[in-house]
């Protein structure tokens, strides 16, 4: 996956805001507009970015395209995160050990 993508299909609020509004549930494209200051083809193009970016999933269910959370897209970024805790977390460790080695 590739991170960057996915980061900065976040970075727009009506891809967050249609991003949130799947968390709850699947849904069809008329459902994720309802509510949104944007016509339902400008939402239609947030989600074909939110798709290429990995992070939603798209089934067609009879007439109704149905998009969802994609698990594997969000477990990606946080993997991507992850490794930027944990690097803060082992030099926090080493500070903390030096500054205590300092103090005697």
């Amino acid at each position: 996956m590739n991170s960057q993508l996915a980061f900065n299909a976040l970075g727009d609020p009506t891809r967050r805001a249609i991003f949130e509004k799947l968390q709850h549930r699947p849904m069809a494209v008329v459902d994720i507009a309802d509510g949104l200051p944007i016509s339902r083809p400008a939402v239609s193009q947030h989600l074909k970015v939110l798709k290429e970016a990995k992070l939603i999933t798209l089934k067609t269910v009879g007439n109704n395209n149905i998009y969802k959370l994609n698990r594997d897209g969000i477990i990606a970024m946080r993997n991507y995160l992850d490794q930027f805790w944990e690097d803060a977390l082992t030099n926090f460790k080493a500070l903390a050990e030096q500054t205590e080695k300092d103090k005697k």
